[in-house]
């Protein structure tokens, strides 16, 4: 079953560039990765220290690994650059009712 996923994220000012730059990696990494369907980065318009993350993975398994990677490792030893933790949303796409 695919799994639909929202990540979001803050970095301090003084790094957004450094995990900006750092985030664009992990989109052209993950999007080479064989369980990843789709893996969309979008900045806040408002707060341009907003990031999110949209992304569709094959399946749970697919997920793991690529939690696993390099890049992705990389990333969550910068979270001292963030204002607060990565929020991670997990869900279900639910059908379409008339």
């Amino acid at each position: 079953m695919p799994i639909y996923l929202i990540a979001t994220l803050k970095s301090k000012s003084e790094y957004r560039q450094d995990i900006k730059a750092m985030l664009e990696n992990m989109v052209v990494q993950t999007r080479k990765e064989e369980a990843n369907l789709r893996y969309d980065l979008h900045q806040g318009i408002e707060d341009e220290n907003l990031f999110v993350f949209y992304e569709i993975w094959a399946d749970d398994t697919g997920l793991s690994t690529h939690n696993a990677r390099d890049y992705i490792q990389d990333f969550v030893a910068s979270e001292g650059k963030l204002q607060e933790p990565v929020q991670i949303y997990k869900t279900r796409l639910l059908p379409a009712t008339d």
